[in-house]
């Protein structure tokens, strides 16, 4: 194909609404319509089908996506021909439906970033993207600065440290609410310390910024992670501190948390947001 007719499919494809698929309706998914909703009025983007485990549920849930089929049949969902698949629904669903989804050819977006820690998983999704015309995309959800690390991982990264820090009600519902016992503390108390892999399959609701972070630098095993429940913290709190041959970089993000889910920063449904948009971009930042 040379280039002319390569500008013209790029130009027939531009003409046509991005038909987006999503695995998954909870507070991240229904945030990213949110985000997207100049360009889902616009027709550029049209959400044709949800992955769900109750589509009754879901569909009361959504007054904005009328027209778009909510199913629990992943041959049915893919039967839609999205463009584009975004995961908002969590480990079990990247595990039990990603790897599929990509080696049938899909593009794929993963923000349960975290899953990745179980190396079957990893080794999965990166044989189903390899082995088809799939495109798996990792955004930067609730934080900042993995390109930096992706860039300084070139030369050499020495250490990389992550450090969070997060009011009790986010980790309500985790084994840290057995650990330390939430409420009957007035001062930041440590719920773990250790490395990124055992970070993200200890705590898979609040570990995927150190998932990202390990695969965007030195790798899990020797990403350092520190988890604290801090009733001081303005909103969800991540610190990056590495250093390598680039020289030495830190990073501190106090994000707001998502209004239905305390757990998840607003930036992680940005980041998605973020990924749709690029996917038809001419020009990306």
């Amino acid at each position: 194909m040379d280039a002319h007719a390569r500008a013209a499919v790029r130009r027939a494809r531009a003409d046509k609404p991005l038909r987006l698929g999503l695995i998954g309706f909870g507070a991240i998914a229904q945030s990213l319509v949110q985000c997207l909703d100049a360009s889902l009025a616009s027709g550029d983007i049209d959400i044709v089908t949800v992955l769900v485990r109750s589509p009754r549920q879901a569909i009361g849930q959504s007054s904005t996506l009328s027209k778009t089929v909510f199913t629990t049949q992943i041959d049915h969902f893919l039967q839609h021909d999205p463009g584009l698949v975004v995961e908002c629904a969590g480990h079990s669903a990247v595990r039990d439906t990603c790897p599929e989804i990509l080696s049938r050819g899909f593009d794929l977006v993963v923000i349960s970033i975290g899953a990745l820690a179980d190396r079957g998983v990893e080794e999965r999704l990166r044989a189903a993207a390899e082995g088809s015309s799939g495109r798996l995309t990792l955004p930067s959800g609730a934080v900042g600065g993995l390109d930096l690390l992706a860039s300084a991982r070139l030369a050499g990264l020495d250490s990389v440290r992550y450090v969070s820090r997060k009011p009790p009600a986010a980790w309500k519902g985790t084994r840290a609410e057995h650990l330390i016992g939430l409420e009957k503390h007035t001062r930041a108390i440590e719920i773990f310390n250790g490395n990124a892999r055992d970070a993200a399959l200890q705590f898979p609701q609040n570990a995927n910024v150190a998932a990202a972070i390990a695969l965007s630098g030195i790798g899990f095993e020797k990403t350092e992670v520190t988890l604290n429940a801090d009733p001081q913290a303005r909103g969800n709190e991540h610190s990056i501190l590495a250093e390598g041959i680039f020289g030495r970089a830190e990073l501190h993000v106090s994000g707001n948390p998502l209004p239905q889910n305390p757990k998840t920063s607003w930036l992680a449904a940005l980041s998605l947001a973020r990924a749709v948009l690029n996917s038809r971009a001419r020009v990306i930042i």
